[in-house]
């Protein structure tokens, strides 16, 4: 059999599962941030929930010889980061990125999605199969721009990396050498204009070396997810966030809804809550009505949503909430 009559068997294998789906970049799944990169793939294949591509997410990356110090932070910080409100995006590898991912888990209702370097048939690294099933089983989603039936390569993890950061508002490198795929992800989110942060580490430890090299390129220093959602523009306003450590649960949920809410829209938000009108409306079509582009529209959305002031809702569209009904 040809590799491309293996190929096409495998992915109509694949997609006759339930639960998966191909994307194409005209579809209203399809992530509107990872269309707006220079290179954005021209499908993705998904396996779990296509909805939570939509969802504002920081993605969080590092070394996969991660220091024990290292996955506990990135545990901690996509606890409190889910638990705030971001989907947690990463790459399902060993080291920082499963911890990252088993933290969005940890948080009540948090949910995260795994990029992957291979086809969505099998799970690479093996020994994370019973991860992805956690995610997927969250409402997460598993995700590759490669056809099922594609093996493992070295060169498709860089390109893996670009859609780590075009899915992402912002990249948290907790770990990283100075040659790392980690850092290859953070200069792909430089070229992309999405904010990179990174944790500072001891002098002798040979995998914070990337962070501070990120640091002195001008990637934001961070100490805690406090540090990262001011620098994102504030969006969980009067939320005051625990150290990261402190494992986060229903009530510190509770406690940031009720803080969300309690802020009132400025004006360019409240102009958009006008526009919006009450009936479900599309991204696009709002981004049109409103002269925005896409980037500026989903955070100025991810705001309202946070507030309370609107939902997010199947297929890209978004409902202004009428409180006088609710």
């Amino acid at each position: 059999m040809s590799t491309e009559a293996r190929l096409a068997l495998a992915l109509e294998t694949w997609l006759s599962v339930p639960d998966h789906h191909l994307l194409r970049r005209e579809d209203r799944h399809y992530p509107p941030l990872l269309r707006e990169i220079s290179r954005p793939p021209a499908v993705l294949f998904v396996r779990g929930n296509p909805d939570v591509l939509t969802l504002p997410q920081l993605a969080i990356v590092g070394s996969r010889n991660a220091t024990a110090e290292g996955a506990d932070t990135a545990r901690s910080f996509a606890a409190h980061l889910a638990a705030a409100g971001f989907c947690i995006t990463s790459g399902l590898a060993e080291g920082i990125d499963a911890a990252a991912h088993l933290g969005a888990l940890r948080a009540s209702g948090g949910r995260t999605i795994a990029v992957c370097g291979t086809g969505l048939d099998s799970v690479y690294p093996r020994q994370h199969a019973g991860l992805a099933d956690q995610i997927v089983a969250a409402g997460g989603a598993i995700v590759s721009e490669f056809a099922p039936g594609t093996p493992v390569s070295r060169s498709n993890f860089p390109r893996r990396n670009r859609i780590i950061s075009g899915l992402s508002v912002g990249v948290l490198v907790v770990e990283a050498s100075v040659r790392s795929g980690a850092l290859i992800t953070a200069q792909h989110a430089m070229e992309q204009g999405r904010e990179v942060f990174a944790i500072p580490g001891s002098i002798h430890n040979p995998v914070a070396r990337g962070c501070h090299r990120l640091i002195r390129d001008g990637a934001r220093l961070v100490e805690t997810a406090a540090d990262i959602i001011d620098e994102l523009g504030g969006l969980l306003a009067g939320l005051q966030l625990d150290t990261p450590g402190q494992q986060p649960d229903d009530r510190y949920a509770a406690a940031a809804g009720d803080a969300i809410s309690a802020a009132a829209p400025d004006t360019a938000h409240a102009d958009l809550l006008l526009a919006m009108g009450c009936n479900p409306v599309a991204v696009d079509d709002l981004a049109s009505r409103c002269g925005l582009t896409i980037g500026e529209l989903s955070s100025m959305l991810l705001i309202l949503e946070l507030q309370g002031l609107v939902r997010s809702l199947a297929g890209s569209r978004y409902q202004r909430i009428n409180r006088s009904v609710e």
